[in-house]
């Protein structure tokens, strides 16, 4: 599998709300850096993230692949988020991915974006 394609099959299982798809793209002891949720095991942070979340629609805008100098590649995407409650959240951010020694699955995901136009309404959802 190719790098493009590991980020392209992400983003697919992220619209689709796919919690095992995701989770099998990271290993084991994989950890995901979010503006919201904070730095959390991979595999819990997918189950927060889908239960928070009505639906997830990605659009792709840049793919920045440093194959040649590191096991990082990065995903600039706009991300139409809706809330569990319904409250759309619309932005664009930046996933950093670091990926294994065979570029076949996620190690670490950190997540670039600011979430201040949001952070009310999540935290919000999060209180009831």
């Amino acid at each position: 599998m190719t790098t493009k394609q590991l980020c392209t099959d992400y983003l697919n299982a992220l619209n689709e709300g796919d919690l095992n798809a995701v989770r099998a793209m990271f290993a084991a002891d994989g950890t995901v850096v979010s503006p919201l949720y904070g730095e959390r095991p991979a595999h819990d942070f997918y189950a927060d993230l889908f239960a928070d979340t009505r639906q997830s629609v990605t659009t792709l805008l840049n793919v920045f692949d440093t194959s040649e100098s590191s096991n990082a590649v990065a995903l600039h995407f706009r991300y139409d988020w809706t809330l569990a409650d319904g409250t759309p959240a619309s932005f664009e951010c930046v996933d950093v991915f670091e990926l294994n020694d065979t570029r076949d699955s996620f190690t670490k995901l950190t997540i670039i974006y600011d979430n201040a136009p949001l952070r009310e309404d999540f935290n919000r959802l999060k209180t009831g």
